[in-house]
């Protein structure tokens, strides 16, 4: 034990005495104090003592879409990692094609006793869905928040990435490097997320190249968000000679690569390529993939601060917290081509 509490003492910065207090439960140190040995625990692969480990204050529901599309894992550990600092157990229920819908997992979550229920990219974005099962889940006690897609029929915290936004700063880059003839592959419309980041790719249009809303029309294809559906969305505007492409996700990106490669275009020589979401390992992709940065850690984050309030009792007013993406500028994007240029 002596060895242990020298070890522990200096991992966690404090002396051997302070490491003996917390173990004995004594008064007289800091909960910041007593956080940093109990994590110095942790960091260093010690079990805690039965009577130091914190019980869990209760379950969390984290509902997502397939993991398949790496933005997913990715806000999934950030919201898992912030809710288990605070207490909460996280429990993951992901839909897949085939599999249970965000009703049957949400039924199931409510039966286990979740205080609460995270939803990721679910149908709340969808215009068409019924939203009257949210008002249900309130009406059993459930606090729950929304990610990524709003409607003013719910009331509850909303987080989101500014798509508007995010799709202008695509078009901005590409405008300023001298594309002329930028295509924008989103997934279907009856999404929130893709009608703003629509009406976010014809502003930017507008504003850099003059482009009334029904010329921009001719250059969106909608398909969907997988490497499959990015290729099809590509080889559609290519042949609408576009030199450059808006995609809605990463996935879609690296679709739009493969379609311009099997026209023996090169990225970003021939066509260049903007992604969405900056999921990890994008940027060792071959190009590495210039893309719209969703801020995960910061939306996690908020995500979770928003639904403890909301179980504690002090739920701010129901509203749409909105985080600005960033452009980040790798191996894709290039200078267009002149007019009268080859392929």
């Amino acid at each position: 034990m002596n060895a242990r509490l020298v070890d522990i003492a200096a991992q966690a910065g404090v002396s051997e005495a302070t490491v003996s207090r917390v173990l004995n439960g004594k008064p007289g140190v800091a909960v910041a104090t007593r956080e940093a040995v109990l994590a110095a625990f942790d960091v260093l692969g010690y079990e805690r003592p039965v009577r130091l480990r914190r019980l869990s204050a209760g379950l969390i529901g984290l509902i997502t879409p397939e993991l398949d599309n790496p933005i997913f894992p990715a806000l999934a550990q950030v919201i898992g990692q912030a809710l288990t600092r605070q207490g909460y157990t996280p429990v993951l229920a992901t839909q897949t094609p085939g599999g249970s819908t965000e009703d049957e997992l949400t039924e199931m979550l409510v039966d286990r006793g979740v205080a609460g229920i995270i939803f990721v990219s679910g149908l709340h974005a969808d215009t068409t869905a019924d939203l009257e099962r949210y008002e249900r889940l309130r009406g059993k006690g459930v606090p729950y928040v929304l990610v990524n897609g709003f409607s003013p029929k719910v009331q509850a915290p909303f987080v989101s990435t500014d798509d508007r936004a995010a799709a202008r700063l695509a078009v901005m880059h590409l405008a300023s490097l001298g594309h002329t003839r930028i295509g924008l592959a989103v997934g279907p419309r009856r999404f929130v997320p893709v009608l703003r980041k629509i009406e976010g790719f014809k502003l930017g249009m507008r504003e850099r190249l003059g482009l009334g809303p029904e010329e921009c029309e001719k250059l969106i294809a909608q398909s969907l968000y997988t490497l499959e559906g990015g290729q099809a969305a590509a080889a559609t505007l290519i042949g609408r000679d576009c030199t450059a492409i808006v995609c809605a996700s990463d996935m879609m990106a690296l679709g739009a690569v493969r379609a311009a490669r099997e026209r023996e275009l090169d990225v970003p020589r021939d066509i260049s390529v903007v992604g969405f979401d900056d999921s990890p390992l994008i940027a060792f992709t071959d190009p590495p993939l210039t893309t719209i940065r969703q801020p995960v850690p910061a939306m996690g984050q908020a995500a979770v601060r928003a639904l403890l309030e909301e179980i504690g009792g002090t739920p701010a007013p129901p509203s749409e917290f909105v985080f600005m993406p960033e452009l980040v500028v790798r191996g894709s994007t290039a200078s267009g081509r002149r007019s009268g240029d080859d392929r």
